[in-house]
This record gives C-alpha cells, sequence and structure tokens, in this order.
C-alpha cells in the first residue's frame, strides 16, 4: 500500500511547484493568455479574371486560384464549418489588363469587385477584407506608380491606392488593407474613406510591419505579381531593420489605422511583440505567408514534424507573441482540427 511523507515546507518550495497547473488538457488551454478559435482566422483567397478559372498553386500545397463562378462552391463547405472571414487577392490573367498604373486594380468588371460582389450576395454574414495594391495590376509588377528611373513616386502611388481602396469599400468590401508599404498612404486612404462617407463602416488593417524576404514565392507563383525588374527593397522593410518597423507602426497608427499586420510572422515574432505594445488598442494580426506555409508541409513530408501539431505550435506562438488575428493558408484545416 502506497503512503505519502508529509513534510513541513517552505513557501519557495510551493511556489516551485507548477504541474499542478497544467496537468489536464483543459488546464494547457486556460494556460493561454489568448486562445487559438475560429474566429480569429482569415482565409487569403486568389480570384483571377477568368470566371471559370480552377487551377492548383504548386508551390502552395491544397491552395487554389478561382474564378468567381468557380468559388461559390468551394467556400460554401468552409462556411458551414465556420469560416468567418476571407482576405482577397486579385490575379489579371490577361497580359493586356496590366498597364503603369494598375488601372484594372478597382475596375469594376475586374475579380475584385465581382468577388467583392458575388460574397456579399452569397454569403452575407461572411466577412470581407481585400488587400490593396498595385503589383498585380501594374507592367512592371511594383506595388505603386515608377518615376522613370524606376523608383516609387508616392504621391501618386499614395494617390492610386487610396482610390482603389475607396471603390473596394463602395462595392461592399468590410476591411481594406493595403500592403505596398509605400509612406502616407494610410492617412490617403483614410481622408479618402471619410470624404466618401464610407470611414465609419470601413476597417483599415495596414501592413504596416512587412518585410523584405524570401518567404513570397508561392505567393508570388499564385498572383502572377512578381517585379519585372528589380525589387521591393525600397519601399518593403529590411530583415534587420526593427528600428524601421517601430517607428512604421508608430506613422501608420497616428495616421488612423484601425488594425496592423505584420508580415511575414514566423521569423518576427519579436516584431509582433513590439506591435502589440506600441499599438496596444488595436488588434494585431499575424500574416503566416506562402513560404513559411510551404515550410511546414515540406517539414512534415519529409517526416521531420507532425503537420497538425507543428500547424498548431507555430499559431499558438503568434498569439502568444501578441497577436490576435492570423491570416493564414492553414484554415480550412482548423475549420476541421477546431471542430474535433
Amino acid at each position: 500500500m502506497h503512503t505519502a511523507e508529509f513534510l513541513d515546507v517552505e513557501p519557495a518550495d510551493i511556489s516551485s511547484i507548477l504541474q499542478g497547473g497544467y496537468n489536464h488538457p483543459l488546464l494547457r488551454e486556460w494556460q493561454s493568455e489568448r486562445q487559438l478559435t475560429k474566429n480569429i482566422l482569415i482565409f487569403p483567397l486568389f480570384i483571377s479574371d477568368d470566371p471559370e478559372d480552377d487551377t492548383e498553386i504548386e508551390s502552395l500545397p491544397n491552395i487554389r486560384r478561382f474564378g468567381v463562378n468557380k468559388l461559390q462552391t468551394y467556400l460554401a463547405p468552409l462556411v458551414a464549418k465556420g469560416l468567418k472571414s476571407v482576405i482577397l487577392f486579385g490575379v489579371p490573367l490577361k497580359k493586356e489588363s496590366k498597364d503603369p498604373l494598375g488601372t484594372a486594380a478597382d475596375d469594376p468588371s475586374g475579380p475584385v469587385i465581382q468577388g467583392i460582389k458575388m460574397l456579399r450576395r452569397e454569403f452575407p454574414d461572411l466577412y470581407i477584407m481585400c488587400d490593396v495594391c498595385l503589383c498585380e495590376y501594374t507592367s512592371h509588377g511594383h506595388c505603386g506608380v515608377l518615376y522613370d528611373d524606376g523608383t516609387i513616386n508616392r504621391e501618386r502611388s499614395v494617390s492610386r491606392l487610396a482610390a482603389v481602396a475607396v471603390n473596394y469599400a463602395k462595392a461592399g468590401a468590410h476591411s481594406v488593407a493595403p500592403s505596398d508599404m509605400i509612406d502616407g498612404r494610410i492617412r490617403d486612404i483614410k481622408r479618402g474613406l471619410i470624404n466618401a462617407g464610407l470611414a465609419h463602416k470601413t476597417f483599415v488593417m495596414s501592413y504596416s510591419a512587412k518585410f523584405s524576404g524570401n518567404l513570397y514565392g508561392p505567393f508570388r507563383d499564385a498572383a502572377c505579381s512578381a517585379p519585372s525588374s528589380g525589387d521591393r527593397k525600397c519601399y518593403q522593410l529590411p530583415s534587420g531593420g526593427k528600428g524601421l518597423a517601430r517607428r512604421a507602426l508608430k506613422r501608420d497608427k497616428a495616421e488612423g489605422t484601425d488594425g496592423i499586420i505584420v508580415k511575414p510572422s514566423t521569423f518576427y515574432l519579436d516584431i509582433m511583440r513590439d506591435a502589440s505594445e506600441i499599438c496596444s488598442d488595436l488588434p494585431i494580426c499575424a500574416y503566416h505567408v506562402s513560404g513559411e506555409y510551404a515550410m511546414l508541409h515540406a517539414a512534415a513530408e519529409k517526416g521531420v514534424v507532425d503537420f497538425k501539431t507543428i500547424a498548431f505550435e507555430s499559431h499558438q506562438g503568434f498569439l502568444r507573441a501578441g497577436a490576435r488575428l492570423i491570416i493564414t493558408y492553414l484554415t480550412p484545416e482548423f475549420l476541421d482540427w477546431l471542430s474535433d
């Protein structure tokens, strides 16, 4: 018969016993300051200008690019499982639709505006966020309007981006998310929404801390958005630029953003923590980007990790660092896993 020996213990010995706080599965969930739930997940959708498009993205496992006519069938079961929010990326496949100004970005017959209208009609409870950028629509593949020497024309770029954001909001988007990283665009977008009488019902979610790096390849395959020359290092942040990120966060907060996106996520948890402190009154969103998603798949295929376990571990890391929302290609899997 087992007997326990009871000893007098000092207060310091009592405080060192932690395991009573996480010895049960429910207790382990209670230890999380933020819970991973369905309503914090935002699913990226690629919508092309071919209404019948249904194309597998080879470098993005389980992700497809759709035309407007194919999207409803794909989304219906996800909405039934609890999908709450999507972010739309337009993909013009016709080369003639691209020009130096990105005119097609807010074409009323283009993929994003047509996608917004279809989603509002077929899924009235779905929250629709729209990425605002010109890279998919410009003939040069950069995120704004260029000077003749190939550098960003800030004034013309932010004016154009603001016009696109306002037109998405007019079409019915609940949120606009400028991802270009060009100085001053939040102020112009916010002013444009105010002038259009839409600021009171449009959430501006700024990619305030978006870093240039090597994790966007699969996205560019899906969105056909690689620059035709040069790179984006002069307007996206350098990977070591912690101070620049902090300045960008403060700037966008002052210009009136309603929420903050940190992109990429896994290698930038310190920036996520900074964002949660600098912008403590705003929702912070982690973007688990295409390269990070593809890396998890590759590691699981090699048998290095268990896919479901590493997915939860990575996304809980974002929450622990201060994120309240997550843009993730793993949304369909989490809708199943969080129902178990």
